[in-house]
């Protein structure tokens, strides 16, 4: 029982620096908000920032994957809206690319995240993505609705897509540029239709 009750303690002031640093990251980016002001936030210490992320960069690190993950799952709940899985997929993509307008998104995962944590590719978060991307794929592949093509190699540029045109959407003050970047992700991703499926309705 006092094991069970540590780990829910320890659990807890975890989530507590999470949701101290995902606050002073918004409001004042990853460079603006001090280690002091994250521990005073959150009503702990710097030990316990340390020992539970390392540093300062390591909060960044859960900050970003929470986001991350909770951008995959909104623009995922838009995708299930639409009764047929390629539709879903495109609304999935470019839901994802149109959250890079949240001003908490775009900060942190979009902006702060690139530039402290390097490759967004290679981030726990969107490596869960591309897997949930390949198992659509792969099931429109069985159905024919995809042309015969690996399977990961599609996932990771269809993903790679949507990433890349949400990065330029946070880092652009043009008016248009969300429509034009969903619009391209849209038709660079319809490429992978069969010929019988791009003329039906999906």
């Amino acid at each position: 029982m006092a094991r069970r009750r540590r780990a829910e303690m320890l659990e807890e002031t975890r989530a507590r620096l999470i949701d101290a640093a995902r606050a002073a990251f918004a409001e004042k980016g990853y460079a603006g908000a001090s280690m002091d002001e994250l521990t005073a936030r959150a009503g702990l210490t710097r030990g316990a920032l340390y020992h539970h992320f390392g540093d300062k960069r390591g909060l960044l690190a859960a900050v970003v994957d929470r986001l991350d993950s909770e951008m995959a799952a909104r623009a995922h709940e838009i995708g299930q809206r639409h009764t047929n899985a390629w539709e879903g997929l495109l609304a999935e993509g470019g839901a994802y690319i149109e959250l890079a307008r949240d001003p908490e998104i775009q900060r942190i995962v979009l902006l702060d995240g690139p530039a402290v944590l390097g490759d967004p590719s290679q981030w726990p978060s969107q490596n869960r993505c591309l897997l949930a991307t390949m198992t659509t794929l792969e099931t429109l592949s069985r159905e024919g609705v995809v042309k015969p093509v690996d399977v990961e190699a599609a996932a990771r540029l269809v993903n790679g897509a949507a990433l890349n045109a949400a990065l330029w959407v946070a880092a652009s003050d043009d008016a248009d540029v969300l429509e034009r970047a969903t619009d391209a992700f849209r038709q660079l991703a319809s490429g992978l239709l069969t010929r019988d499926s791009s003329t039906t309705e999906y």
